[in-house]
């Protein structure tokens, strides 16, 4: 599968943006989570061919792109840098899928642009989640207790094994290769803001949290919800309500999957998005009249 990476200097910053794909192919913008990265969806990428260009950028703050000097980490400048890339790569219409936070950028900027977003997929994110749920609390958690660096390899690989016991250990060397990078002195650090992003996400600015809720029945486009079936982060109540505010949303649970529903079960999760990106649009307009519950994905046969 062919791959181009590429740095684009968006809003002040330099971004790390990284296709798959065929370059003429249907675009498909993917944002990801936290403390993630682009590379976190080659493999979805590779499941979606062919005809599918994917663009996958580390967002401000992560990976190969710049730190952000004012620790702007808020919603709103995720949401205006999606737009400067659209723009920038002349991404008319597009299909976008966002993972946890990159899902609640994904949701904002889908209702703050309803001529753009062809279909959206939201792995794992939704209002309610972020505020009041045992994954964000887990998270806030992990931010206070991750150390900022660590003397070995080894060392910062026994720590993603505690932070991420459900993956296996290929998929967390994985994203170690990611998320680290070596120090002069020896050792290794994150390739993320940690200072920054930490002191965002556990001291915000309360008048720049996002109102997610009111976001969601402004979405004009069908969407897809993915929600792992152990995540301790999105929970069925609040996918209910989503639906219940937008029929233009259904929603599928992956089984034994948790909040990383991509790494957890990959191929379970690749299936659920193709399926959902290429069904005929008549489908998808028949069933969003039609009213969809939440179903529980099982893995197709040949």
């Amino acid at each position: 599968m062919q791959r181009r990476d590429r740095t684009m200097a968006l809003r002040g910053l330099h971004f790390h943006v990284t296709e798959w794909g065929d370059e003429a192919g249907w675009p498909v913008v993917m944002l990801h989570g936290i403390r993630g990265y682009a590379e976190t969806f080659a493999g979805l990428a590779q499941a979606l061919q062919p005809g599918i260009r994917v663009v996958a950028l580390d967002q401000r703050g992560r990976g190969d792109t710049d730190w952000d000097p004012q620790q702007n980490y808020y919603t709103d400048a995720y949401v205006a840098d999606l737009a400067a890339l659209a723009d920038a790569l002349g991404l008319q219409r597009f299909d976008l899928l966002g993972h946890s936070m990159g899902g609640i950028n994904a949701i904002v900027y889908a209702a703050q642009n309803p001529g753009r977003v062809r279909r959206l997929v939201i792995e794992d994110a939704g209002p309610g989640a972020f505020e009041a749920s045992a994954g964000a609390q887990r998270i806030r958690h992990e931010f206070s207790a991750t150390p900022v660096w660590f003397g070995s390899w080894e060392q910062a690989s026994e720590f993603m094994r505690g932070l991420r016991p459900s993956v296996t250990e290929a998929a967390r060397q994985q994203r170690l290769r990611s998320m680290l990078k070596p120090l002069p002195e020896g050792g290794f650090t994150w390739r993320y803001d940690h200072v920054g992003i930490a002191n965002t996400r556990l001291a915000p600015d309360p008048a720049r949290i996002v109102d997610l809720a009111a976001h969601v029945p402004l979405i004009a486009c069908v969407t897809l919800v993915v929600r792992g079936g152990r995540s301790d982060y999105l929970q069925p109540e609040m996918v209910a309500r989503m639906q219940a505010a937008n029929p233009l949303i259904e929603a599928v649970e992956i089984p034994d999957a948790g909040h990383y529903v991509h790494d957890d079960q990959p191929e379970l999760f690749a299936q659920a998005v193709k399926g959902f990106l290429q069904r005929p649009p008549s489908a998808l307009a028949a069933q969003a009249s039609a009213g969809i519950t939440t179903t529980t994905f099982q893995e197709t046969t040949p």
